[in-house]
């Protein structure tokens, strides 16, 4: 099983010099910076020997769709660089794939784990969102997810197009909305529609390093509540075990 770890950057140096570092080569067979900065971090990232793809159309989910071609493993592990992802993590994931995982996810919210990056808004608007997806999609084998929204996930890199995350019409909320969504909240929709068996690690998240919080308080919450509530007559078809 060989491994990619994705990292998308967006004006991030101050975090990648600090964390890039504690990334031990051993553990993946590929790092993949997808950059869209203007701020060095792709100089940097490329002068620490990894494979840096330049970034063409703003937005967290283009990153995904102009980064996944390049992906080389058969895992693909994606990893926040603003500080709040362990690296340390990393091993664990990895392990808990070869148990035969369609995908793990580095939960903050799976005890004994917790975030220092969280305040009562987002800790309670992660909390709203897992449930409204564990409630409205069931979980894949019986467990609900306790972090349906973390990018700090590892999972098997053909999910990307067999579950259709490439595809526009599952961000149909951005044109409502107009913002630009991410990709894991659909992933973990249309991962437990496909009833993958999915699993969890603890993993606490640090505060950020640097960089400023992307977060958009009032649209986000709305495409993402409204993508969770339409996948429940979308995708219908594809719904059921994996052939």
């Amino acid at each position: 099983m060989t491994t990619t770890l994705f990292i998308p950057t967006l004006n991030e140096i101050e975090s990648m010099r600090q964390i890039l570092p504690r990334i031990r080569r051993e553990w993946v067979d590929q790092i993949l910076v997808v950059d869209l900065s203007t701020d060095g971090t792709a100089e940097y990232a490329r002068g620490q020997g990894c494979e840096v793809v330049r970034q063409q159309v703003k937005g967290l989910r283009h990153a995904y769709r102009e980064g996944f071609p390049h992906v080389r493993g058969d895992v693909v592990i994606t990893f926040s660089p603003d500080g709040n992802s362990i690296p340390e993590v990393i091993p664990a994931l990895i392990a808990k794939m070869k148990e035969g995982f369609d995908m793990v996810i580095a939960s903050r919210y799976r005890p004994p784990a917790k975030s220092a990056d969280d305040d009562w808004m987002t800790g309670f608007g992660n909390w709203l969102f897992t449930r409204a997806i564990n409630l409205l999609h069931g979980h894949a084998w019986g467990r609900p997810y306790t972090d349906a929204l973390v990018m700090f996930r590892a999972y098997r890199t053909s999910l990307y197009r067999e579950l259709e995350l490439d595809l526009d019409d599952g961000y149909a909320p951005e044109r409502w909305f107009r913002t630009i969504m991410g990709v894991e909240p659909l992933l973990s929709v249309r991962a437990a529609k496909r009833r993958l068996k999915i699993g969890e690690v603890p993993a606490d998240e640090p505060a950020r390093i640097g960089g400023t919080r992307k977060l958009q308080l009032v649209r986000w919450p709305c495409a993402y509540m409204s993508q969770v509530i339409r996948e429940t007559w979308r995708w219908r078809k594809k719904a059921g075990p994996p052939a």
